[in-house]
């Protein structure tokens, strides 16, 4: 063609090629600051991998092409195989790698290792989150299997430390890398796991380690790919954790059988399966009756992942809107440039900012179990999380959408891809009003809770007025918790946790003007304008 109608101007570039963690001043400070600067340069090399134009288009490609379920091979035998674009390979390999699944659980891993993985696990899910579903159930997972592996399995245990992606369909044993999923839920109960009707018969002995035969089903088997599933049933002695390998240590398959693959409305590019056990083995972990106590212990581990995947999201989602806005003209000036404009992006930077501190804080309470300090932080503070951050995360990337315009609705952007995902971290692993009533029971049931708060809150009091007025808020509420309360108790704590990491570690200006946007009367007000360029030039890493 020798013709054209118009010439196009005034369309911005998409992002890529850029350093994930390089352009993120507030999350290189906070590793910095919760003592994991030895993973620096990893970091620095692996953001620019994840920010390169090839790594987005593995996300785009795994999503577009999703995974499908093959029931039987070319001679007619029931395999219940799926089979993954390439695509979603690659991206596997590079988590792998990165020690998503057992960096914290390495014998030589520093006391900040968990911090480290927060930041490694926030860059990937920029890119593409599904592929973090099977790498936080296995992270989940491993300290449970260290301490409960069935005899049967324990040449298991170097596949599960390794940085190696393997997608043989051999016996674990004979494995370079292996994955762990769960299934937990079944359809008449859902989050109320009490309720499933599962069975678990021994094959000859009763008790820890031995093997018993599953009859039952679940309604969503997480990852049914991986190689062995943590799994709930009804033992003679009350609900029980199991482990169900997907090739027995003969070769054979397991009795599962994959019903179907669920047809989602994000994380196309992972599978979650409806299955049916048929006589299935699995091994007792831990005594019969305490399958609720092992998985709840997973569970906070898995909830931390969903808010650091959703900061990731919403991380990912701004930084498409600002590099925008720096490109786009309209009315003759940058979008960037324009005040309202500018007043959203820098809200939303200072959001992020807010949530980069409290979540690096959070990682660092996870590394130290044995302090009860940190212990009952983490227990408190990880439902609040996921359950604030998730939320916050479905709005938050509209509004981005917005700053795109119609385009940002349209495919091309990488936009609809990010907000269909957003929802899936809100429900997973317990939707909000299970995770405010989790955080009602920790204040109410954990001893110490009242006074590890008073420690962390004090440290700043007299900071910021409206924060004291938050806090005096809490110890109200606190002193007559009734369900009926439990979003304002945890969505209060959201924000006097990451309110106080601010008033401790960050500028002055920017604590403050935090405190005014999000503990003030009327949320959404101004920012000045010298403070709205400081966070937008920290967004990009200046």
């Amino acid at each position: 063609m020798t013709w054209t109608t118009h010439p196009v101007f005034n369309q911005p570039h998409p992002l890529s090629n850029s350093n994930l963690f390089l352009s993120d001043l507030p999350l290189r400070e906070a590793l910095l600051r919760e003592g994991a600067q030895w993973d620096t340069d990893w970091l620095a090399s692996v953001g620019l991998q994840l920010g390169s134009a090839e790594s987005l288009e593995l996300g785009r490609i795994a999503n577009a092409s999703p995974p499908e379920l093959l029931r039987y091979d070319g001679r007619g035998e029931r395999i219940d195989e799926v089979r993954f674009h390439p695509a979603w390979h690659l991206l596997m390999q590079g988590v792998c790698a990165s020690r998503l699944h057992n960096l914290s659980w390495q014998p030589d891993a520093p006391a900040s290792a968990t911090v480290a993985r927060a930041a490694r696990f926030i860059l990937h899910a920029q890119v593409e989150a599904g592929t973090l579903c099977p790498v936080t159930m296995t992270h989940a997972a491993i300290p449970l299997l260290q301490q409960a592996l069935p005899s049967a399995f324990a040449d298991w245990r170097p596949g599960l430390l390794s940085d190696r992606y393997d997608t043989h369909a051999q016996p674990g044993a004979e494995k370079r890398g292996l994955l762990i999923g769960m299934g937990m839920t079944e359809k008449q109960g859902g989050s109320d796991v009490m309720t499933n009707t599962t069975r678990a018969e021994p094959l000859e002995r009763r008790g820890p380690g031995e093997v018993y035969r599953l009859t039952g089903h679940k309604w969503f088997f997480s990852v049914p790919q991986s190689d062995a599933h943590l799994v709930l049933a009804q033992a003679a002695g009350g609900l029980s954790c199991f482990f169900m390998p997907r090739l027995l240590p003969d070769g054979s398959r397991n009795a599962i059988r994959i019903e179907r693959l669920k047809d989602k409305l994000g994380n196309r590019a992972n599978a979650s399966a409806e299955v049916e056990f048929l006589d299935a083995s699995g091994w007792l972990l831990g005594e019969e009756g305490e399958g609720v106590r092992l998985i709840l212990k997973m569970g906070g581990m898995t909830r931390f992942d969903c808010a650091l995947g959703s900061h990731g999201l919403m991380r990912r989602a701004f930084s498409v809107a600002l590099y925008h806005a720096h490109q786009r003209h309209s009315m003759g000036k940058c979008l960037v440039e324009q005040p309202l404009m500018r007043q959203v992006l820098a809200s939303q930077a200072l959001q992020l900012e807010g949530q980069t501190a409290f979540l690096l804080r959070l990682a660092r309470a996870w590394s130290q179990p044995a302090n009860e300090h940190e212990r009952l932080y983490a227990r408190l503070f990880t439902p609040v999380a996921k359950y604030g951050i998730c939320k916050a995360g479905i709005p938050f990337v509209a509004e981005a959408m917005e700053v795109l315009g119609g385009i940002g609705y349209c495919e091309e952007s990488e936009l609809p891809r990010l907000y269909r995902e957003m929802p899936v971290n809100s429900i997973w692993e317990g939707s909000g009003n299970i995770m405010c009533l989790d955080v009602l029971r920790a204040l109410q049931r954990q001893p110490g809770m009242e006074a590890m708060l008073q420690q962390e809150f004090d440290a700043v009091k007299g900071s910021n007025r409206l924060f004291d007025a938050c806090w005096r808020k809490l110890r109200s509420l606190h002193s007559h918790l009734q369900e009926a309360q439990g979003r304002e108790v945890a969505q209060t704590l959201l924000l006097l946790g990451i309110g106080a990491q601010l008033l401790q570690c960050a500028e002055p200006p920017l604590a403050d003007a935090w405190c005014q946007q999000w503990l003030g009367s009327r949320q959404n007000t101004g920012l000045d304008e010298f403070l709205s360029q400081r966070l937008l030039l920290r967004a990009i890493g200046g």
